[in-house]
């Protein structure tokens, strides 16, 4: 019986965290009427929450949100780190595979915001394997905000300071878009060295 009610416990607390944290948010709408679902991928925290916590927690919480009408995701992926936002390719197919037919079909666009090279590559690469062929060609990369807000309706939705910042980054260092400019700041303590290998680095993405 303890043992039922430690999971129940540990189950509630970590939909309470999901919640706290506004990973997944109903919020505004696109330019064409539709109902935003807004999913910050910085704040997953993927090592602290099980697969079947977040199903339950989006059967529960977020899909009556959306309803039965047509509807877009706004997935912003910037400063997502592998080790900390990423809950991994089994626990993703596991979490789309139960999702509502209905839903799937009233999602018409998925805005992938910040998308970096080796997200882009990735899902090149196995989106196809892994996803239905009708979820990928809705997947629709957005490399700055600006060109956000050619879809979405800009003053119906809060978009996190930090993904502000970065934008303006990339305005200064257009090649982080493909992964050839490290996005971290560096202090030297002697002069750098010219070799231009050691100037550039791939962004640590998922």
């Amino acid at each position: 019986m303890s043992n039922i009610s430690s999971s129940v416990t540990l189950s509630q607390s970590q939909q309470h965290l999901l919640e706290k944290l506004d990973v997944f948010k109903v919020k505004g709408r696109d330019k064409r009427g539709r109902n935003v679902l807004l999913i910050i991928g910085k704040y997953f925290p993927a090592r602290m929450v099980s697969s079947e916590v977040l199903k339950k927690y989006l059967e529960e919480t977020i899909y009556p949100k959306l309803g039965a009408k047509p509807f877009s995701v706004v997935y912003v992926h910037t400063d997502v780190q592998k080790s900390e936002n990423f809950p991994g390719i089994s626990v993703l197919r596991s979490v789309y595979d139960a999702i509502p037919m209905n839903l799937k079909n009233n999602l018409e666009v998925v805005y992938f915001l910040h998308p970096g090279l080796q997200a882009r590559l990735f899902l090149a690469t196995f989106g196809r394997l892994f996803f239905d062929g009708g979820l990928y060609s809705k997947l629709k990369y957005v490399n700055r905000l600006e060109f956000l807000w050619d879809h979405v309706r800009r003053l119906e939705m809060k978009i996190p300071d930090f993904v502000h910042d970065h934008d303006e980054e990339l305005e200064y260092h257009p090649m982080m878009d493909y992964g050839l400019e490290s996005d971290h700041p560096r202090v030297y303590t002697e002069p750098p060295s010219m070799d231009p290998i050691s100037m550039y680095s791939m962004r640590c993405i998922a």
